[in-house]
């Protein structure tokens, strides 16, 4: 997991608790803030998932050259 992937999975986390805490309390505008952090969040998390992918296939790629 990459610096990318843990970020995104922080703010996911951070807007799920704000989220949450915005229906519980009636506040839309927390509840949609919330929901813009998860967004932004998973959203984060995915293209840290895929930078990882491609570095581990050019490392692979990498390898095979090397044999």
């Amino acid at each position: 997991m990459n610096r990318e992937e843990l970020e995104g999975k922080k703010e996911n986390l951070k807007g799920r608790v704000k989220e949450a805490a915005g229906v519980l309390t009636g506040n839309k505008d927390l509840e949609a803030e919330g929901s813009d952090e998860r967004a932004g969040g998973a959203a984060q998390e995915e293209l840290g998932q895929a930078r990882r992918k491609v570095g581990e296939a050019i490392e692979d790629l990498g390898k095979k050259v090397k044999q």
